[in-house]
């Protein structure tokens, strides 16, 4: 036993096996406790000892493996992941080593392995060779599915058919291979699978109804398109008879009608058939029919619209069934599927009753207006003309957000422990900025009034937080609040704020210093509690901004003169930077500042009625290097440089003053490629301009370097104080073509708040929009996307505006980008709908007419027609009604 010891701790693999076979059952029973005591002192070892570790854990794994007297542990011990590096598990050896117990054990551990999910795939071979010497039933797990299907993928060409021939296991685990939680990888990428499956059906190997079977159940099931590709090809290499088709009519319904659109496509190729050689019903495919016209994806509408067509030519009588379904797509947001969708209603339209007609020239209502002349021609004196009508348009915005005030400060000792702790403990609430602000907020008044008290109460919150027990934490490594708590229980001392306070640090970005500004003040709180207990903050918000009331502030100012107390430094410079200096009782503020008589109440005055800004910033188009890894070349991005703010720089604390300094994107590198932060926000809530040109490069990788996350801020600058200029509009556009919807929602969001608060320059955007399309930050689709969207809400006037600022740019070079179309067809919709006002006919787009006058019936062409009609129209009515 010694010697098997000495060998294992050597990393000695070749001779474990030897050692291990000369042990007897009391023997390797003895060993076996040394050799768990060995495994954990293993555990201990450090990066710099890997190799001798790896040895080691082979040697472990082989010797402690064979010892092991119950299948339960022996299975556990060899799927431990403690014992296993990158390598493969020496599985052959290891057989070796247990060849010798009993079918009954070696099954019973074959069994185990297999139920490892995080190990039976590797494990696999193992696996195999265990069931083989055993004589048991196959394990049917996933993870064993999964090494099956590497096992026989990694064996090319032929052999790897002769595999499954052979393998007496095939007919139980292919059934397996559609049932299984996950897909297994190489079905996914490997070109082999799908003949030879149909091989093995063909040959009686296995039931051809198991393939056509497993492949329907797993498309019904549903998943990723990518998922299902191997199945829906496997299908298409099946072949099915018209037989099997039929037997399956009910699947292809329900696939049709939600399946991801490849499957769905096929289903439809399958229908079509069934409708062609008469073996659907006219009631099923009416049913069907309602849910794929419901689809948005437009080659499906299409398809069953052609469908439909075949259906009624062959079975004229069937109009009756069939028809009404057809009013779903009056309503398309396409309107050459709407045109499709009206004619075949007029070729059959006399071979319903004439309930049937009425209900059908109802729903013409929901027409675009470019086809009420086609609607006319076809319904005649039943459509009612009132329907279709356009009556005084009216713009639906979403109502104005109202500023939701701030809580008033705690009012009992519990009250504060309870929201404090739910800050420390909560998941997320770190980035609530508002919660925090009321409870630092909190802590300072109650610090001023019992500090002992305080921190009494808050100590039993703290008892299972990882500093609880630190006496030097890393400030950095605490939240605000968490700081201020630290410090009241003793854990952080006067000299460490103090240090941390003056601590003079650069960033190479504005994010970087709008965190800084955050910690700074933060720090500065917690000093104020040990050093000089403040009554209150001065920049708490009053309202969910960041933005404070001017009055309030003022009244602020004057309680700390009552007391005759300084301000903390830090903590009036945010006071200055939040307070909102427009609007309402901003000019009465500043004449009760300047009565305080007190040198912050001059500062104040003096803020609010001066005219120093950060100004109009300069828009650049800069190069954005892509990663040392990648072959692409840089992209181009615009981006806005800000100009310097001397009264930042002279009277601002030093914190502060990195803000006030002029900033060029072009020349500072950035490390933070998460969503703007709350707090970077609560830093300069009345200053969306600026903090829209310092936030803007994380809106632009959503669109460019397809990022996730980076729109958040949008909506929050919505809502801020101050100008929304070139830099607002800009970030607001790159959002409008960010890669993923969840962005662009945002952005969209943020569009419909600016425009209901009167903040929107829509020509601006559209410009931008058309300049970002043209240096390649921004795809087309995209932005037709989150306009459509826009406009679905009801603000077709607003996203017509956009659209007459960004055609010019698109239609500029006389051959549009992809996607072109898109946009006209959307602009025509919202130009019909709402009157387009303000264009002045087709000179409104420049290019349109050429364009439109083109031959062909691409989108392109067809919609650019549609528009220029749409404002010749409205010219005309403009005309008329000056007139």
């Amino acid at each position: 036993m010694k010697e098997l010891l000495d060998v294992v701790r050597q990393g000695r693999v070749k001779d474990v096996p030897e050692l291990v076979r000369s042990l007897d059952r009391a023997g390797r029973k003895e060993a076996l406790a040394e050799l768990k005591e060995l495994r954990g002192d293993v555990r201990g070892w450090g990066w710099g000892e890997w190799e001798k570790r790896r040895l080691v854990q082979r040697a472990l794994l082989l010797a402690g493996g064979a010892c092991q007297s119950g299948a339960a542990a022996a299975a556990s011990w060899i799927a431990a992941r403690d014992l296993r590096g990158w390598e493969e598990v020496p599985y052959t050896t290891l057989v070796g080593l247990l060849s010798d117990r009993d079918s009954k054990w070696l099954a019973d551990v074959a069994h185990r392995l297999a139920a490892r999910t995080a190990t039976a795939r590797t494990d696999y071979p193992l696996i195999r060779e265990l069931v083989r010497l055993s004589g048991c039933e196959v394990p049917l797990s996933d993870g064993y599915v999964y090494g099956w299907v590497d096992a026989v993928t990694r064996s090319r060409g032929r052999s790897g058919l002769r595999e499954l021939r052979t393998d007496p296991h095939t007919p139980l685990l292919v059934p397996r291979l559609f049932e299984t939680s996950e897909v297994a990888d190489a079905l996914s990428w490997s070109e082999q699978w799908g003949p030879a499956l149909v091989s093995l059906s063909q040959e009686g190997v296995v039931d051809r109804r198991v393939l056509v079977d497993g492949c329907v159940a797993r498309l019904l099931r549903g998943g990723k398109s990518a998922d299902l590709r191997f199945f829906l090809g496997l299908l298409r290499l099946l072949e099915l008879t018209p037989q099997e088709e039929r037997e399956r009519t009910a699947d292809w319904m329900g696939l049709a009608a939600d399946a991801p659109s490849p499957v769905a496509g096929y289903a439809q190729e399958v229908l079509a058939r069934l409708v062609l050689a008469g073996g659907l019903p006219a009631r099923q495919l009416a049913e069907v029919s309602s849910s794929v016209l419901f689809r948005p994806e437009k080659k499906l509408v299409r398809a069953q619209l052609v469908l439909l067509g075949k259906a009624l030519r062959q079975e004229p009588g069937a109009a009756g069934e069939l028809l009404p379904v057809l009013s779903d797509v009056f309503g398309h947001e396409d309107t050459a599927l709407q045109e499709r969708a009206l004619k075949l209603v007029g070729r059959h339209l006399a071979s319903v009753d004439e309930e049937s007609r009425g209900e059908l020239a109802g729903a013409a209502a929901l027409l675009s207006p470019v086809h009420r002349d086609l609607a006319d021609e076809v319904f005649g004196p039943l459509l009612v003309t009132d329907d279709l009508a356009s009556g005084p348009y009216e713009e639906i915005l979403p109502p104005l957000p109202e500023p939701q005030r701030l809580a008033p400060p705690p009012e009992t000792l519990a009250e504060l422990v309870e929201e404090v702790a739910a800050l420390l403990h909560g998941r997320d609430a770190g980035t609530d900025v508002v919660a925090r602000e009321h409870a630092l907020d909190g802590l300072v008044r109650f610090a001023h009034q019992d500090r002992e008290a305080l921190a009494e109460a808050l100590a039993p919150c703290v008892a299972d937080l990882w500093w609880h027990d630190d006496r030097t934490p890393d400030l950095t490594d605490l939240s605000d609040v968490a700081l201020v708590v630290a410090t009241l229980l003793g854990n952080v001392s006067p000299g460490r704020l103090q240090g941390a306070v003056r601590r003079q640090m650069e960033f190479p970005c504005r994010h970087g210093r709008l965190e800084r500004i955050a910690t700074v003040r933060a720090q500065e709180a917690a000093l104020g509690v040990l050093t000089g207990p403040l009554p209150f903050l001065l920049a708490t918000p009053t309202w969910h901004t960041g933005t404070v009331d001017p009055g309030e502030l003022v009244g602020r100012l004057a309680e700390y003169r009552r007391l005759d107390l300084r301000p903390a430094e830090c903590d009036f410079a945010q006071a200055l930077l939040r307070v909102r200096r427009t609007g309402p009782g901003a000019a009465e503020a500043a004449g009760a500042a300047a009565r305080l008589g007190t040198e912050e109440g001059d500062r104040l005055a003096a803020w609010l009625t001066g005219e120093e800004s950060y100004g109009p910033g300069v828009r650049t188009v800069c190069e954005v290097p892509p990663p040392s890894w990648s072959i692409e070349p840089p992209m181009k991005r615009i981006a806005m440089a800000t100009p310097e703010r001397l009264v930042l720089q002279r009277e601002f604390p030093a914190v502060f003053q990195p803000l006030g300094r002029p900033w060029d994107p072009g020349q500072r590198a950035c490390y933070h490629w998460e969503d703007a932060t709350a707090a970077w926000m609560a830093v300069l809530p009345e200053d969306r301009e600026v903090l829209a040109a310092w936030l803007l490069p994380l809106a632009a990788a959503c669109a460019d370097d397809e990022q996730r996350g980076g729109t958040g801020f949008l909506t929050a600058l919505a809502e801020a104080g101050g100008e929304a200029g070139p830099a607002v509009h800009l970030a607001l556009a790159h959002g409008l073509g960010a890669r993923h919807t969840e962005d662009r929602l945002v952005a969209v969001d943020a569009l419909l708040v600016l425009a209901a608060r009167g903040d929107l320059d829509a020509q601006r955007l559209g410009v931008d929009l058309a300049e970002l399309v043209g240096i390649g930050t921004v795809k087309v689709n995209r932005a037709a996307d989150a306009l459509r969207t826009a406009a679905g809400t009801g603000a077709y006037s607003t996203v017509w505006r956009v659209l007459a600022g960004a055609l010019p740019g698109l239609l500029a070079d006389g051959e549009p980008p992809r996607g072109t179309g898109e946009i006209l067809a959307l602009a025509a919709e919202c130009a019909e709908r709402s009157g387009a006002a303000g264009a002045t006919g087709t000179a409104a787009v420049p290019g349109l007419e050429a364009l439109g006058s083109r031959r062909g019936s691409s989108q392109l062409v067809v919609q650019a027609r549609r528009l220029a009609n749409a404002l010749r129209q409205s010219a005309e009515q403009t005309t008329t009604q000056m007139a």
